[in-house]
């Protein structure tokens, strides 16, 4: 007999919880259908039925991470405002990325981690590269709201500055990973406004 629908989606809502128990403990590197299999108390076997390749399975916990990144708490976008735009949302939106808190420094292991996966795969990859875009379109609707507002250099593409912003923090996110006492919150957050305020200087402002 063929499940219920509505048992169906509850088994999958099963094995989705048991990929993100072990993307937190193990990351993407320790994701494999035997350590999902193991963490649901079930067999490869049935793990088959939802994913037939170890693809299926990582493109599933990416999707699940995506999931996670989007329902998140998001406190300095929350503390801005519903109203705020320009300068501030930016910085907002960019504070809320870097690993401030433990949340932060738990979602952005996983991600870090997941880059391994998707570099080796060209499916993966554009995947990846579709979720930065979508994160660099936001941030560039942020940085054009700046321009108009005077905060920010109208003599530069909005496009490039998000880009440069979304690098920069990136960049600082690894190194808070691997030396988080090297680079507490409160200096991130202070390296974010040194960016912010370069950033803000027009690019063809005398020395």
């Amino acid at each position: 007999m063929t499940p219920a629908r509505g048992d169906h989606d509850a088994r999958r809502a099963e094995v989705s919880a048991a990929v993100w128990r072990v993307l937190t403990v193990r990351g993407f590197g320790g994701l494999t259908l035997r350590a999902v299999a193991n963490e649901l108390g079930a067999t490869t076997g049935l793990l088959t039925h939802y994913f037939p390749s170890k693809r299926a399975l990582l493109r599933h916990a990416l999707d699940l991470l995506d999931q996670s990144s989007s329902a998140r708490p998001r406190p300095h976008t929350e503390r801005a405002g519903p109203t705020a735009e320009g300068l501030p949302a930016l910085r907002a939106a960019l504070l809320d990325i870097l690993p401030l808190t433990t949340e932060g420094v738990a979602g952005n292991r996983i991600w870090v981690s997941s880059w391994d996966a998707a570099l080796a795969d060209p499916e993966l990859a554009a995947d990846h590269a579709a979720r930065y875009g979508r994160s660099r379109e936001r941030l560039t609707t942020h940085v054009a709201a700046a321009q108009r507002r005077d905060e920010l250099p109208t003599d530069r593409d909005p496009a490039d500055l998000a880009a440069a912003a979304q690098g920069f923090v990136l960049g600082l996110v690894v190194q808070a990973l691997f030396a988080p006492d090297e680079f507490p919150p409160d200096r991130q957050t202070a390296l974010l406004d040194a960016f912010l305020a370069d950033l803000s200087t027009p690019a063809n402002a005398e020395a």
